[in-house]
């Protein structure tokens, strides 16, 4: 499922997108992708593609944010995905903070995976 939703996001022409293991931080979810879209148009696009191909896998998200499309947050079970227009995303920084374990609290690298 992670690799149909990173193909869906490299397909859309997504910037920065991430990919973050969170298994053994949280009971939420395993991963956690982060990626942003050039517009709100294109995040609510990057959405509705998303949640057309999970259906493929039988999952139906929940999702939060689609009015506005500066923030969509697709909640599929194991994987949560967050689409954000670029300054939202700087302003939140939120993979920097599920990257962070105790062993590299206050260090400036965080552990993620970059595509």
């Amino acid at each position: 499922m992670v690799e149909c939703i990173e193909a869906s996001l490299e397909d859309d022409k997504a910037l920065d997108m991430v990919t973050i293991d969170l298994v053994g931080k949280t009971s939420i979810a395993d991963r956690m992708i982060v990626a942003s879209g050039t517009s709100g148009r294109l995040v609510g696009a990057m959405t509705e593609h998303i949640i057309e191909k999970l259906k493929s896998f039988g999952v139906y998200p929940k999702t939060e944010g689609r009015g506005q499309s500066d923030w969509i947050l697709i909640d599929a079970g194991d994987v949560i995905i967050h689409l954000f227009r670029p300054e939202v995303r700087a302003f939140y920084n939120i993979e920097k903070i599920w990257a962070l374990t105790p062993e590299t609290e206050g260090k400036s690298q965080p552990s993620i995976q970059t595509a």
